[in-house]
């Protein structure tokens, strides 16, 4: 591995921390505070081009590779969740999949505008009563001639109601009548189709997060995505891209609380010199630094992983259980430095706190990742055609323009 980053990964990442501080940072209190998503979010990431980030060229994107999107995750969630959240849903779980799954007629009528950020995409797998458990989804696609029926309902869906196409997955039937689960795209102007916000949440709160509805919706046979009952492994792989961008995001997350700390650490004195000197308080400083430059190694091993196509959703997994834990307990650390002061909204660390703990949660539990950690490390779990990675990245491939 080469750890010294080119002129392009200090561009983007350059570019998604001007955006983040000076159009974001200034207005997410308010934001946060009125449960409300900022209406310019998703066109403006559409407007600097992160929207498609890494995808090639000639289906609209910027042609990027994977450690740029490690880097630029990072840099949004340093400022809120609501951010990466965005760029996690929309290319992560959604448009990757396309580009990996997706047969090049998809990938000209669903993929490119959403590369271009003239569409936006979301990501349906968890139910009311499915989370973990993806077998318990309850979801169903129906064969009727040229079409699929559509039926069930997903919860805690980020962009329900901004986004213009799903990855929804359902059940259908294989030859021999048992269920297997299959994906599908849809767009949310179907008929039939209805979503709603989510409120009340702790944390990413200047997010959108809701349920989607689907009552006998019907979309042509074209929009199966892959084959019927390819739909866990697409999923898994899905997941895969979506649990590196929370990782490196979470990172961010981390950076975020030592900043705010080591700057409150040398405002802040008691017993008559600045608490920065207070050896319990270096403690702190230190376990963050250590989660921090971990994460950061392991968000990189993991881009160049995928840069080469090697399949990595053991070395995901763990940057994904690693940095989710540990951004939250930075957060926390970060409040206890800051004293009362850490416990009111006038301070940023409250809101790191807040918003890292879904982290631990959404794409896969800490739990679930713990089974994968030791799955892998007692031999129990090995990588078989279950999961697929992306096409390795090639930069005269995925940076060349349509003729």
């Amino acid at each position: 591995m080469d750890f010294n980053l080119s002129e392009e990964h200090h561009q983007a990442q350059k570019l998604a921390r001007d955006f983040a501080a000076k159009e974001v940072a200034p207005i997410i209190k308010d934001a946060d505070r009125n449960h409300e998503m900022p209406s310019f979010i998703l066109p403006r990431l559409a407007e600097t081009g992160l929207l498609g980030l890494c995808i090639p060229m000639k289906y609209g994107g910027q042609g990027m590779d994977y450690i740029t999107l490690g880097l630029v995750c990072e840099e949004l969630d340093y400022v809120d969740i609501a951010l990466r959240t965005a760029l996690s849903v929309h290319l992560g779980l959604n448009s990757l999949g396309l580009l990996q799954w997706g047969t090049e007629e998809q990938k000209q009528k669903f993929l490119i505008p959403q590369a271009t950020g003239e569409k936006y995409g979301m990501f349906g797998l968890t139910e009311p009563g499915s989370g973990s458990d993806v077998a318990n989804m309850t979801s169903t696609a129906t064969r009727d001639g040229k079409h699929y029926v559509i039926n069930g309902e997903k919860t805690w869906i980020s962009l329900a109601t901004q986004a213009h196409h799903m990855l929804w997955f359902a059940k259908t039937k294989a030859e021999d009548d048992t269920l297997q689960l299959s994906a599908f795209i849809i767009e949310t102007d179907r008929k039939g189709v209805t979503s709603g916000e989510i409120h009340g949440k702790l944390g990413s709160r200047a997010g959108s997060t809701g349920w989607v509805h689907c009552e006998n919706v019907r979309i042509p046979v074209d929009n199966l995505l892959g084959h019927e009952g390819e739909g866990f492994k697409i999923a898994m792989s899905c997941l895969d891209n979506g649990r590196y961008t929370v990782g490196s995001g979470c990172v961010g997350v981390i950076k975020a609380s030592i900043d705010a700390s080591t700057k409150y650490c040398k405002e802040r004195k008691a017993f008559g010199k600045e608490i920065g000197k207070l050896q319990l308080v270096q403690q702190k400083i230190a376990h963050m630094t250590a989660s921090y430059e971990i994460g950061r190694l392991l968000y990189l091993k993991v881009g160049w992983l995928k840069n080469n196509g090697i399949r990595n959703t053991k070395e995901t997994s763990l940057l994904k259980w690693h940095a989710t834990e540990a951004s939250f307990r930075s957060a926390n650390e970060a409040i206890q430095i800051h004293g009362a002061y850490g416990y009111s909204d006038e301070y940023d660390v409250e809101r790191f706190m807040r918003n890292a703990r879904v982290t631990t949660i959404y794409e896969g539990t800490s739990e679930i990742q713990q089974l994968i950690q030791a799955g892998y490390t007692l031999g129990y779990r090995k990588d078989s055609n279950l999961r697929c990675e992306l096409p390795s990245y090639n930069k005269t491939e995925w940076q060349n323009e349509i003729n």
